[in-house]
């Protein structure tokens, strides 16, 4: 199974030497809209989706990508080969499925279930290596869920959809200025500050530039832990709602940190860090 090199932590450079967030193509270049509404918006790219074509279908066992954040990917199987090859001759589009719970790993080969609620995401830089294999840095777009599941066949070996979006009800920003300012304070010089995270997430919560809905899909990457969570956070329409799930996982990591600041860190057993 093709693998994400670092998906936990969106800030790894991955196997390029150019900085992801750097540019053009930084996580918040784009307004993460599939029509879009950030083209009056000076330095915005507006990315379009055509939902009337088939998308193709990237598996993984866990959410690996949200809207807005950058993901590098590192694709050695010949069916996924394939696709980031046809990808690059078209838009540059990549559903990012999330296999349903407990499939084996060997059923990966193959073409295990998946949940409705998938992440498209736009290639926005690649590498091709001598044997064919690429690394990618893969961009969240939009939301979407599957319409339609269509089956490797003799010019596809990978899976495609038909996707629909799952339009983003976009809190105000004033809506959500508690959970931003309740983040700076818990980034700077609260518990949360403890995290290997904090510094350059705290950049981006400064940062007037950069939307709270959108500084909201960093934050539930960077900070929350894989699994069901994440899957909530992907399938939510609603911003505020997002909102709401992340600041209460946060909260409930906030007090854990202050309770263990509070023990002797040389009684820890061995092994245990922050991080």
């Amino acid at each position: 199974m093709d693998d994400p090199i670092d998906p936990i932590n969106p800030f790894d450079e991955g196997p390029f030497d150019d900085d992801p967030f750097d540019g053009d193509d930084a996580p918040f270049g784009g307004d993460g809209s599939f029509g879009g509404t950030g083209d009056d918006e000076p330095g915005r790219e507006t990315v379009h989706v055509n939902f009337a074509t088939p998308i193709p279908i990237f598996v993984m066992p866990e959410v690996t990508l949200l809207p807005q954040q950058v993901t590098p990917l590192h694709i050695f199987e010949p069916r996924y080969r394939q696709m980031v090859t046809h990808a690059l001759d078209g838009a540059g589009l990549i559903g990012m499925a999330i296999a349903a719970a407990n499939v084996p790993s060997e059923d990966y080969q193959n073409n295990p279930p998946i949940k409705p609620c998938v992440c498209v995401g736009r290639i926005v830089q690649h590498e091709k290596l001598p044997d064919g294999r690429y690394n990618v840095l893969l961009q969240g777009v939009c939301r979407a869920r599957i319409a339609e599941g269509l089956a490797p066949d003799d010019d596809h070996l990978y899976r495609r959809a038909v996707l629909e979006p799952i339009h983003d009800t976009q809190a105000d920003d004033d809506l959500l200025a508690d959970t931003r300012a309740w983040l700076s304070h818990q980034l700077d010089a609260g518990p949360l500050a403890e995290l290997t995270a904090a510094e350059p997430i705290l950049e981006y919560v400064r940062s007037d530039d950069v939307p709270t809905h959108a500084l909201l899909e960093l934050v539930g990457f960077a900070l929350l832990p894989p699994g069901d969570l994440r899957y909530r956070l992907l399938s939510e329409p609603s911003a505020a709602t997002r909102a709401g799930l992340i600041h209460a996982e946060l909260d409930r990591l906030s007090r854990t940190i202050s309770r263990a600041k509070r023990q002797d860190i040389d009684d820890w057993p061995k092994g245990c860090a922050w991080n």
